[in-house]
């Protein structure tokens, strides 16, 4: 016996159907996730019955998960966030409120395969060598990467675009962030891909913005995790009032929300 709810047995298939919905870094975190999410399922199921609350199902829903919508909807009370409640939230994490960050930059790609040593040293030697030229003749930038870069950026002479962060590989996108606007990065920088020549030529956004921008946003966000916490509490009371065997469910998250 995995687990069971009032006597009613949670089978192992049905755990395991279960797992692919909870991504973990180990077969045996995403077994105990399914488990825990099929152990509230059924708590969930068990009182929507013994209230006979049902509802109509709503596009790709079970009756089953509907009745359990309607409960939640009916036994979880969450209260909206008012516009000072949004102020004080947007006060106190104004660092998470900016526009992205986005950068033009250029760069020339002398590549590489990773595991061809020869070949990396050849590219990391052409790659200063450019760095060298641009540094004598920087308004050569476009001419040296159509004649010599790897990337199709080349045909736009290595312009890349506006780009923002994590759109690139990590290592790439240290060392352009460290650029100034105009600024040749002076050392080849190394990817997986090769050795790049990277040119910042501007940056945007980054700038803070105005509460009434994110207004909405708050007060979904604050709403959304209100009601993660409502029905968190509420699992917990049918939790303690059932007979659960199998499981502790405790400290458990609430998976059937996550």
């Amino acid at each position: 016996m995995l687990a069971q709810v009032n006597g009613v047995e949670i089978a192992e298939a049905a755990v395991l159907a279960e797992m692919q919905h909870h991504p973990a870094p180990s077969r045996e975190g995403a077994f105990r996730q399914a488990l825990e999410a099929l152990v509230v399922r059924e708590l969930l199921l068990q009182e929507a019955r013994r209230l006979a609350i049902e509802d109509a199902p709503e596009a790709d829903e079970l009756p089953e998960e509907a009745a359990i919508r309607r409960l939640l909807a009916e036994a979880v009370a969450v209260p909206s966030a008012d516009e000072a409640v949004c102020r004080r939230y947007y006060d106190n994490n104004r660092k998470r409120f900016r526009a992205p960050e986005l950068f033009e930059a250029e760069h020339i790609l002398f590549a590489a395969a990773p595991d061809d040593r020869e070949g990396r040293d050849a590219a990391k030697a052409a790659c200063a060598a450019a760095i060298a030229a641009l540094d004598a003749a920087p308004e050569r930038f476009a001419e040296l990467a159509r004649d010599h870069s790897a990337c199709p950026s080349r045909d736009e002479g290595g312009r890349l675009g506006r780009i923002g962060r994590g759109s690139t590989v990590p290592e790439f996108e240290t060392f352009l962030m460290s650029l100034d606007p105009g600024e040749i990065c002076p050392r080849p920088v190394e990817t997986r891909y090769g050795f790049h020549v990277v040119r910042l030529t501007g940056r945007s956004g980054g700038e803070e913005l105005p509460f009434a921008a994110v207004h909405q946003r708050i007060a979904a966000y604050l709403a959304e995790t209100a009601w993660r916490r409502g029905v968190a509490q509420y699992v917990q009371i049918l939790a303690g009032q059932a007979r659960v065997e199998g499981i502790d469910l405790g400290g458990a998250e609430t998976p059937l929300v996550q």
